[in-house]
């Protein structure tokens, strides 16, 4: 083989290595494909169906459900959490839930520097917030992982490297995020495609919920489906 020929087939080899990963199928939201059936979420504005619960060693929460400062507040139809007023927390739904399908869509404020913007929608969440499933949102987001029980203890899941390809918004702009949980199957789609399909969730049920994380996060559409058998 002459060295061009060995060049040609180099470079080759390097463009196939290089060439982009087929985007993921552009797919109708549920909420989209079938309007029916949902329950709004934020309904009520008082915010009274939710609660706040402190997570992991830097919660903060003071006693109460209604102790102050409380960074939830509902402006109109957007339920807006400024992060820099309360430590590490969930605002958890009242009902626990089985097999359903969770529509919001979310927005970060856009802060000069572009810092690790962080935030997360749970499902399958303890009532403590001791063990949940986290659609993770910013910049870097736009994935499942969890922290539940294995054997009794902890465990930790992570899907951040079987995201089909991350398809977040940057910070200012509108995502939307639907959860399917349905048996021991969690389904991500995020802004018109699924990006992470996980089949061996051991939680059969659980809350819903949103994360506080020092950073100002806004959430409207928020809405739940119950998928009946």
């Amino acid at each position: 083989m002459t060295l061009t020929a060995i060049f040609l087939v180099g470079m080759m080899a390097v463009t196939a290595l290089q060439a982009p990963v087929a985007p993921a199928q552009q797919t109708p939201s549920a909420l989209q494909a079938d309007p029916a059936g949902w329950v709004d979420l934020l309904a009520d504005k008082s915010l009274k169906d939710w609660t706040r619960v402190p997570l992991g060693a830097v919660g903060k929460l003071p006693a109460g459900k209604d102790a102050d400062p409380s960074p939830w507040k509902v402006e109109g139809d957007t339920l807006v959490c400024e992060g820099g007023k309360a430590g590490h927390e969930m605002l958890r739904h009242g009902k626990e839930v089985g097999d359903f399908v969770l529509h919001v869509e979310w927005r970060f404020t856009k802060l000069e520097g572009e810092p690790g913007y962080n935030s997360g929608v749970f499902v399958q969440a303890a009532a403590d917030g001791g063990s949940w499933f986290q659609a993770q949102t910013g910049a870097a987001g736009g994935y499942l992982f969890g922290a539940i029980p294995v054997a009794g203890k902890t465990g930790r899941v992570n899907l951040r490297d079987k995201m089909a390809e991350n398809r977040v918004k940057p910070a200012g702009e509108w995502n939307t995020y639907e959860i399917r949980a349905q048996g021991k199957r969690l389904v991500l789609w995020v802004n018109g495609a699924i990006v992470n399909d996980y089949g061996e969730c051991e939680v059969p049920r659980g809350y819903v919920g949103l994360e506080a994380e020092g950073y100002r996060v806004e959430f409207r559409n928020l809405k739940l489906k119950e998928i009946v058998p």
